[in-house]
């Protein structure tokens, strides 16, 4: 019997979860042992989990879970360098030449554990079975709108925070570029994936001309002078081998009308990432790295994005996701043989 120990989320400003109540109870009827812990922070209450009759435990308690457990979060474990000896289901970030994403290796090495990235969680025909693009594109444009609304006012953009739904968020936006003589131009890279759909779904909303591009509009690898040609850049495409740079850094001191770049993809360590005027992520407290003055120009790249609307994201997420977790009898083929395959050759080149 296969028991699914879902964890705390222990990353600040990280409400999400990757499963629902009704999720655990169809796990439950479908003859699988599920514990969740308890989370001060998690978006679903824990009342909800408690009434299918799964086990509860407290909360950060999964390193004592039992050995056989797998291990069920989203997000980033503690960077304590411990050995890691369950098997584990998050979002690793450890495939790209992450300088963390080898240290988590590392671990798993150590302890003998196993990653089932989420990223890498696909179908027969490579397509990832589960993703939050869709609320990570929105929230991503809204941030990099906040970021253009702050430099009209001379400033530059102050923290931002999580909203009991998209409709609260899009009347704090009108709010904020009410004021704006004229709207910016969204350049949307992605536009035919659930990102890019989420950011110009938010753009279009809010009333901004968008310019919507995807493979076709790529596929010749640059130069792009049409992405300094818009006000705000909105990058939805996964740095991978083959990638376009869409902004090199020569974009600093180029002349253009671009001041906000918003990379919702948000890979700034990884050798293919297509935007080289920045190197390290931006966070809820400081949403906006002003990479320069004159003219001005701002980067926003804040790695989870879909928290701003948690509720929303995870019921959409955890949908997703659940024809899969309920295969989790079966790790030797399908999705998660796959995605072990893929962990132990990088575990290889360690």
């Amino acid at each position: 019997m296969t028991h699914i120990w879902v964890r705390a989320e222990q990353r600040p400003n990280e409400e999400r979860t990757g499963i629902t109540p009704e999720g655990v109870a169809a796990l439950m009827a479908a003859g699988f042992t599920v514990t969740v812990e308890e989370s001060d922070v998690r978006a679903i209450p824990i009342d909800g989990y408690r009434a299918t009759g799964c086990e509860i435990a407290p909360q950060n308690t999964w390193p004592d879970a039992p050995r056989d457990a797998i291990i069920f979060g989203l997000k980033e474990l503690p960077e304590d360098g411990t050995p890691l000896h369950h098997r584990h289901i998050l979002f690793g970030h450890a495939y790209k030449g992450q300088p963390s994403g080898q240290d988590l290796l590392r671990r798993f090495k150590a302890g003998g554990g196993t990653l089932y990235d989420i990223e890498y969680l696909v179908d027969e025909a490579g397509r990832r079975v589960a993703a939050f693009g869709y609320w990570a594109g929105y929230a991503g444009a809204a941030v990099a709108l906040k970021c253009w609304a702050a430099q009209q006012r001379g400033g530059i953009a102050g923290p931002v925070t999580t909203y009991g739904g998209k409709d609260a968020l899009l009347a704090e936006l009108r709010g904020a570029i009410a004021t704006a003589n004229t709207l910016p131009t969204a350049l949307v890279i992605g536009a035919l994936g659930r990102v890019g759909t989420g950011a110009a779904d938010l753009c279009e909303a809010l009333g901004l001309q968008v310019t919507k591009w995807d493979m076709d509009e790529t596929a010749h690898g640059g130069p792009f002078p049409e992405v300094l040609a818009h006000e705000i850049f909105l990058n939805c495409i996964l740095a991978r081998p083959g990638c376009p740079v869409f902004v090199p850094r020569s974009a600093l001191t180029a002349t253009r009308k671009l001041s906000v770049i918003g990379d919702i993809a948000c890979d700034p360590t990884s050798d293919f990432s297509p935007i080289k005027v920045y190197d390290r992520t931006t966070d809820w407290d400081a949403p906006a790295l002003r990479v320069a003055q004159d003219p001005v120009l701002d980067v926003t790249a804040i790695d989870n994005l879909p928290s701003m609307l948690p509720v929303e994201s995870s019921q959409d997420f955890a949908g997703l996701l659940l024809p899969s977790l309920l295969t989790l009898n079966d790790l030797t083929s399908g999705v998660w043989g796959r995605a072990k395959a893929l962990f132990d050759d990088h575990i290889q080149r360690l």
